[in-house]
């Protein structure tokens, strides 16, 4: 896969995660790719869904099987902005993806490059090939400038200190 390719999958990834931005939800957005072709994309919707499970990974997994009408999806391919957590991890290896490039790492949950190497594993029956890295920098600023905002608007709620003293 030529590096222009990988951008322009991981740069719909980004797209997908502004959008869960604009609703709310922490930006991370994911596509599924075969041939060439987009079988399913997602971004996070843990929230709107209500579902813990919703991750863009996820989301954008069930969409693809459901293209395919298969739990399995041999030789695709997952973009995702974000380096993926053990659940999604081990969806991937279920789901027999081919594949997983991401954008930046993720040094709290992320468990294919940031903790445990999970896809390095030597007792799973199925090898996910793996790239990080691409795109890094704009995923990276997303998920700071959408946790920036946040902050602000947390400490814009909080109560302001009186600057006098109370009467007694």
């Amino acid at each position: 896969m030529s590096d222009s390719e990988q951008t322009k999958w991981m740069q719909r990834a980004l797209e997908l995660a502004e959008h869960g931005a604009n609703a709310g939800e922490v930006p991370v957005g994911a596509v599924v790719v075969l041939d060439g072709e987009i079988l399913g994309e997602g971004w996070n919707q843990v929230i709107s869904a209500a579902d813990p499970s919703a991750h863009a990974e996820m989301v954008a997994l069930r969409a693809a099987a459901k293209t395919l009408d298969n739990y399995r999806l041999p030789g695709c391919e997952l973009y995702v902005t974000l380096e993926p957590c053990t659940m999604c991890t081990g969806t991937l290896i279920h789901a027999r993806i081919a594949r997983l490039i991401f954008g930046a790492s993720e040094p709290r949950a992320g468990v294919v490059s940031s903790n445990g190497q999970l896809l390095d594993a030597p007792y799973l029956n199925h090898r996910v090939e793996w790239q990080g890295g691409v795109c890094a920098e704009q995923s990276a600023k997303l998920l700071q400038d959408f946790f920036r905002g946040k902050r602000e608007q947390a400490a814009s709620r909080k109560p302001q200190a009186a600057s006098e003293e109370p009467r007694q």
